[in-house]
């Protein structure tokens, strides 16, 4: 199993940058793909971003390209979302989730382990 906990979620104004952050418990940290989900109120959960085994391949959601960015850390079981030039649409609870897969795969059935979630909330 592997336990995921996401932190640094806040309020932010539009255009402002945020960082959030997803620890992971266990040792074999660096065999899973790493994705971050959010789900707005009343909205599904959508992939915002994802990230290989190895850090080398990545995924974004068309409408965060070059805003954000994902990496990871494999040394300290963390992996990383990186926010810029906010917007009032990217307000959402942020989730981190884990994936046995190596693509990173890019459905949400794909994903194993998720934790509980941080806000984050950008004001206009």
């Amino acid at each position: 199993q592997v336990q995921l906990v996401e932190s640094g979620g806040g309020l932010v104004q539009a255009g402002g940058s945020l960082s959030v952050s997803c620890a992971a418990s266990g040792r074999t940290f660096s065999i899973y793909a790493m994705g971050w989900f959010r789900q707005a109120r009343g909205k599904a959960r959508e992939l915002v971003a994802a990230i290989n085994y190895s850090g080398g391949g990545t995924y974004y959601l068309d409408s965060v390209k070059g805003r954000f960015s994902i990496s990871r850390d494999n040394a300290k079981n963390t992996v990383y979302l990186r926010m810029n030039s906010l917007k009032p649409e990217d307000t959402a609870v942020y989730y981190c989730a884990a994936s046995r897969a190596y693509g990173p795969p890019l459905t949400l059935a794909a994903y194993n382990y998720w934790g509980q979630g941080t806000q984050v909330t950008v004001s206009s």
